[in-house]
């Protein structure tokens, strides 16, 4: 996959794509229904924006991404998307009408022969573009537009926000219904205090920084080692939060992986929740924590043996 992060000096071998525009948080069912009618009209192209427009309108705001760039271009690689046209959005591209969107970006810019966008699309300042005009812009200017109606699961609607409510509410599986994948964090383990290696649950320590925190206790999980000599795939439990036994107020991501032995500092991890097993609790003393620890561990096996 290429990927461009401008739409200037695009080369013109890049040029000439149908393109799914959208933001794609979480590469959802419904983002997946956008790309593949995209994929009808190939080559296939996607047009997001990198920082999300939330993150730049209301940088102040609680995170709520569900995946980091890196991550969604890994799982838009993964669909076969062969053009990854990552807009900057920022202050000009806010500021842009919605014909200077459709003409200097879409048409001057990228090439674009044909678009798909979801009935809710919106674009240009102030978000005051809507399908229709975009329709109007494409017969003016030369480029076909599809509109894909909203997908619906046995969950509603897929959308990012009903995800994120799912996850928030502890059900990683209502989430998975209407990603159509696990949600999974992604990102490159970090040294810790090695609380877990001296309980004998060594951990794989992960930030969670910039992104929607589900809900904060512990969870059955699926672990893919991305680089380095462990690369596989493996189960584990993992807990998210903040520590409170010990007093940490920093989020993050604790994976202990079953049957593991090796070092995995500095590398990239990609952790997928499946079931979330209990909240977070305090304990008195270290040997409570010891045996609660083995329980989670218990089932989170016997909940990840079901799957397979």
């Amino acid at each position: 996959m290429q990927i461009y992060t401008h739409w200037t000096d695009i080369p013109d071998e890049a040029k000439g794509c149908s393109a799914a525009i959208g933001n794609f948080d979480g590469v959802h069912r419904g983002h997946r229904h956008v790309i593949d009618l995209a994929r009808a009209h190939g080559p296939l192209g996607i047009v997001t924006f990198e920082p999300h427009p939330r993150e730049f309108f209301a940088p102040g705001a609680p995170p709520f991404r569900l995946m980091n760039a890196e991550s969604k271009a890994n799982r838009l690689a993964k669909l076969g998307v062969e053009r990854l046209f990552q807009l900057p959005f920022n202050a000009d591209l806010a500021a842009k009408t919605p014909e200077q969107f459709a003409r200097e970006i879409l048409v001057e810019g990228l090439g674009l022969k044909h678009v798909v966008v979801g009935a809710d699309f919106c674009f240009g300042a102030k978000r005051a573009g809507t399908v229709e005009e975009l329709k109007c812009f494409g017969a003016q200017m030369g480029f076909e537009v599809t509109v894909a109606e909203l997908l619906k699961t046995g969950s509603g609607v897929s959308s990012s926000s009903a995800i994120r409510a799912a996850l928030a509410e502890g059900d990683p599986r209502r989430a998975q219904e209407m990603l159509g994948h696990w949600h999974r964090i992604e990102g490159k383990v970090n040294h810790g205090d090695k609380r877990g290696r001296d309980l004998g649950f060594p951990t794989a320590n992960m930030s969670i920084d910039g992104l929607h925190a589900p809900k904060f206790g512990v969870y059955a999980v699926l672990v893919d080692v991305l680089t380095g000599p462990h690369k596989g795939h493996y189960q584990g439990a993992a807990s998210l939060g903040v520590k409170p036994t010990f007093g940490a107020n920093l989020p993050c991501l604790e994976t202990f992986i079953f049957d593991f032995k090796g070092d995995l500092y500095d590398e990239h991890l990609s952790i997928a929740f499946v079931d979330y097993l209990r909240p977070e609790l305090v304990f008195t003393g270290l040997d409570p924590l010891i045996e609660q620890m083995n329980a989670d561990c218990d089932q989170a096996r016997e909940i990840l043996g079901a799957l397979e």
